[in-house]
């Protein structure tokens, strides 16, 4: 049979003959994960398979997942060494890519739920920093706050007034344009605010 020639191209507006259209050259390059996001990809999956390693036997147990990676990470839980364990995360790494989508969106699930704080915990949070600003701000609202805490001892009173003049220095120290500065004094503060509301 006999072979049939390639056409020619030709560059538009000239008789200028360009040669053979290389094969493929009218198919688009396949697309994939470059070679830094399959990196990046790993080391999350470590990561993942860390916090897991972490998670109580008992939440561990409730994923029902495969024997195999269960015994790995069981193994990894026991290991001491640091570098045995690392190597055994990358294993773990390289089980959990075999994971159907439904098992490890679950083992997911329960790192998140296990590290994430809760709503009511994270509110509580928030609204010990209000106070604490709110305080550093006014001393009225000083005052204010200290009636509303009876059960705050005189000398307990008396530490976070000395502790919120110390804040305010800190904060009035600072040079124009910079941040405030928030030393030991501002922290503490917090920390008396939420052991009150924990109280509450």
């Amino acid at each position: 049979m006999p072979v049939m020639a390639r056409r020619s191209r030709r560059d538009e507006g000239s008789n200028v003959e360009l040669g053979p259209t290389p094969r493929g050259a009218d198919t688009p390059p396949e697309e994939g994960p470059s070679r830094s996001a399959r990196k990046r990809a790993s080391y999350e999956l470590q990561d993942l398979c860390e916090q897991v390693a972490a998670l109580p036997a008992g939440t561990i147990a409730s994923l029902a997942l495969p024997e195999r990676f269960a015994d790995a990470l069981a193994e990894a839980k026991r290991l001491k060494s640091f570098g045995a364990r690392r190597r055994q995360v990358q294993y773990l790494g390289k089980l959990m890519r075999r994971l159907d989508p439904d098992a490890l969106e679950a083992v997911r699930a329960a790192v998140t739920a296990a590290y994430a704080p809760s709503a009511e915990l994270s509110a509580m949070l928030h609204r010990a920093e209000r106070i604490r600003d709110a305080l550093l701000e006014s001393d009225p609202e000083l005052e204010r706050w200290l009636a509303e805490s009876p059960e705050l001892a005189s000398t307990d009173a008396a530490r976070l007034r000395a502790l919120i003049r110390e804040a305010r220095k800190d904060a009035s120290a600072s040079r124009p344009g910079e941040a405030p500065r928030r030393g030991r004094a501002y922290r503490e503060i917090f920390a008396i605010v939420r052991a009150r509301l924990e109280r509450v």
